[in-house]
């Protein structure tokens, strides 16, 4: 029987994206899902769009906090609330390839593995490619694989509940899907690669990673404290990461 996927998104404001959001995932050609939406505190009419959605089809669960957590919080009340053999992670801005999860669960199903991400390309606000599609590495990728290149991507990763075990993000407001998938690696796990384009980011004029220069000392920092690396071995990491940002988010950018 085809492993039940649990689809993890967080939505704050989305009423402009979170109907395409949805959408993609409704026309997935794996239908053994369920999309659990929880919405932090959104004061636009994202709760409204998303109930309509859930109305027609029981696979979408609408939670809302009382209060807003931000993302890493409000990530891990979906998790704790999944009942699927698979955590898979799209966020209310980004869409998914119409046999994402059929290639995606087959490919860690004949890898037998416990964790997995995908190649995925770039669209702008109004949903046109903006930059070619990232390619993931052609090996698995251990701990210090992910130190030097952040190649897992939310909308792409996904991990087995009966391999792994249940895994939250921790209380940060950034990063806290980058540490999630540390804590998964430092236990021994490797996320196993899939090179095809099967989501898309989107890539908005004030997200975090369209100002990446302004964090790498946030980047340090944010190392130096939760992975218990040396002041060398952290400078070490941040200037790979570095170096492989600005190829991943720059230098790899569609002219024109």
């Amino acid at each position: 029987m085809d492993p039940k996927i649990s689809i993890i998104t967080p939505s704050y404001n989305s009423e402009k994206y979170i109907a395409e959001t949805i959408g993609s995932v409704l026309q997935q050609t794996y239908s053994n899902w369920e999309m659990i939406i929880v919405d932090d505190c959104s004061n636009d009419s994202t709760v409204q769009i998303v109930e309509k959605f859930a109305n027609q089809d029981n696979r979408i669960i609408l939670l809302r906090n009382e209060e807003n957590l931000g993302a890493g919080p409000t990530r891990n009340k979906a998790i704790e609330f999944s009942t699927g053999q698979i955590i898979a992670f799209l966020d209310s801005d980004d869409i998914w390839l119409s046999d994402k999860l059929e290639k995606h669960v087959n490919f860690m199903l004949s890898k037998n593995a416990a964790f997995s991400h995908t190649s995925y390309g770039f669209i702008n606000e109004t949903g046109k490619v903006i930059n070619k599609t990232f390619h993931v590495s052609d090996f698995p990728i251990g701990y210090k694989d992910l130190l030097k290149r952040t190649e897992i991507s939310c909308l792409t990763a996904m991990y087995d509940v009966n391999k792994v075990g249940k895994m939250y993000m921790p209380d940060l407001r950034v990063k806290q899907d980058y540490a999630l998938w540390l804590s998964i690696l430092k236990k021994g796990f490797v996320s196993i690669p899939l090179d095809e384009e099967l989501a898309f980011y989107r890539q908005r004029k004030n997200s975090n990673t369209n100002k990446k220069y302004k964090l790498v000392l946030k980047h340090v920092k944010f190392l130096y404290q939760t992975q218990n690396l040396s002041f060398f071995q952290t400078i070490y990491y941040t200037f790979w990461w570095a170096y492989n940002g600005v190829f991943k988010y720059y230098i790899s950018k569609i002219t024109g």
